[in-house]
């Protein structure tokens, strides 16, 4: 099993950054791919993720209208873009895969994931 992130960066507030995932090893009839970060000190917190069946997606109130999840099935890989990015923003951010009955509001933790990739690096300077 695979879950390989790219396209972290620092970039300065206000701007965008596009995050690639790209999975592999495991059968994505199963799971819904999402997006965790972890800013320093802080614990892990869920941003976003996707229900591939049906494209539904959830988001963290923190990044609603900001951030945008989505999918290219065809060739297993996932995105996250991110604009309108904020100091606060600044994280580790890692790909997941969880079942698909976590991906939803007040469910989607650390606690339901399967798998995780290495993380990227999100810096936003002020």
């Amino acid at each position: 099993v695979q879950l390989v992130e790219s396209g972290g960066g620092l970039v300065q507030a206000g701007g965008s950054l596009r995050l690639s995932c790209v999975v592999s090893g495991f059968n994505l009839d199963h799971y819904a791919i999402g997006w965790f970060r972890q800013g320093p000190e802080k614990e892990r917190e869920g941003v976003t993720c996707m229900d591939n069946r049906d494209g539904r997606a959830y988001y963290a109130d923190s990044v609603k209208g900001r951030f945008t999840i989505s999918g290219d099935i065809e060739v297993n890989t996932f995105y996250l873009q991110l604009n309108s990015l904020k100091p606060e923003d600044t994280a580790v951010y890692f790909c997941a895969a969880a079942p698909y009955y976590f991906c939803q509001e007040n469910r989607y933790s650390s606690s339901g994931v399967h798998y995780w990739g290495q993380g990227t690096q999100v810096t936003v300077s002020s």
